[in-house]
């Protein structure tokens, strides 16, 4: 069965975005050659999951092949019916149906880039089985968290960590099995 990741930042006081959907912080650690393991992380997967506000965001500030690469099925899920484009699917139903789908048919892992609403459903319904959460060194003090209230509890296991230069730090979690 195919596992749904999130591969995602944050600042150290748990935030994603200062207060408007500022992402600038994560400029502090921006580095030449640097991705963070990114690069690698997207090679393991062939799907993508991500809420409308990100997507939209992306497109604007990075640009659509950021996540339309033609290599990869994206699902943006919305509120709002919207023709897809290419590869690009959006997609207004449940949440919990579309990753029980995915999930059960062959094919790489799944990557949930956020956002923080998107992430919440997730967890709501016990979807997410690896976090790969980069911090920042930086406290914001407010914005957009990452984990939301409304959630149950579950129980990690931690299976890597690194740290880097820059003073970011990487940690790679697993959901433990008697969550499920």
């Amino acid at each position: 069965m195919r596992a749904l990741k999130i591969f995602i930042a944050t600042s150290l006081d748990g935030y994603i975005a200062k207060p408007n959907d500022d992402l600038s912080f994560l400029k502090l650690v921006e580095k030449e050659d640097e991705d963070y393991g990114y690069k690698n992380f997207t090679d393991t997967i062939d799907t993508l999951i991500i809420g409308r506000k990100t997507y939209d965001w992306v497109l604007n500030e990075i640009g659509a092949a950021h996540y339309d690469n033609g290599n990869r099925t994206v699902y943006v899920i919305t509120r709002t019916e919207r023709p897809g484009s290419g590869k690009v699917i959006f997609y207004n139903g449940h949440i919990n149906d579309l990753v029980q789908k995915l999930k059960a048919q062959p094919g790489k892992d799944i990557y949930c880039d956020g956002g923080a609403e998107i992430i919440t459903e997730l967890l709501r319904y016990n979807l997410i089985d690896e976090f790969i959460i980069s911090v920042v060194p930086i406290l914001l003090g407010g914005g957009v968290r990452l984990f939301k209230d409304g959630r149950p509890e579950q129980e990690l296991e931690l299976i890597g960590e690194q740290s880097f230069d820059t003073g970011l730090v990487q940690l790679h979690y697993k959901l433990k099995p008697k969550n499920r």
